[in-house]
């Protein structure tokens, strides 16, 4: 019984945990750099889905950054202020959205790296079926980066 009980508080912890992280980011945010206010415009984030330009694409939590992994991609000092969160997302490299304009020139936009800080979201958009590698050499190397958006509250 007590182990039963146990695991119990151990799952209902762990979902507590995945969809705190998603709180963060849930809501309306408004275009604040150049890329964003020229591509995507403002974006919404719920529970499953991105919306971007009046269309939405489900996506799913894979897991936590790390506050080196946010630093490596983000201009977040040491990443420690917010919390960072990597999905996965399938967003076809022929839409378009502002200007005609496409998230990653032809390639599907497959993983979203996110920082959120205060009222300050950051994204990362990456092409490629394997997961970003989250380090200084990873990102200096990364072929697969698309660009990185930011949006305010």
């Amino acid at each position: 019984m007590r182990l039963q009980r146990l695991l119990c508080v151990a799952v209902g912890c762990g979902l507590i945990g995945s969809t705190m992280s998603v709180a963060q980011e849930k809501g309306n945010w408004r275009a604040a750099n150049s890329a964003a206010k020229s591509i995507t415009g403002d974006i919404a984030f719920s529970s499953e889905k991105l919306a971007i330009n009046f269309a939405s694409f489900w996506f799913a939590e894979i897991r936590t950054l790390t506050p080196a992994e946010v630093g490596s991609v983000f201009d977040a000092g040491n990443g420690s202020a917010g919390s960072g969160e990597l999905y996965r997302v399938s967003i076809p490299g022929d839409k378009r959205f502002l200007h005609k304009n496409t998230l990653c020139g032809g390639e599907d936009v497959q993983w979203i790296a996110a920082y959120v800080s205060g009222h300050e979201l950051q994204l990362a958009l990456f092409s490629g079926g394997k997961p970003p590698v989250f380090t200084p050499e990873g990102m200096a190397n990364a072929a697969d980066l698309c660009g990185t958006f930011a949006y305010v509250k």
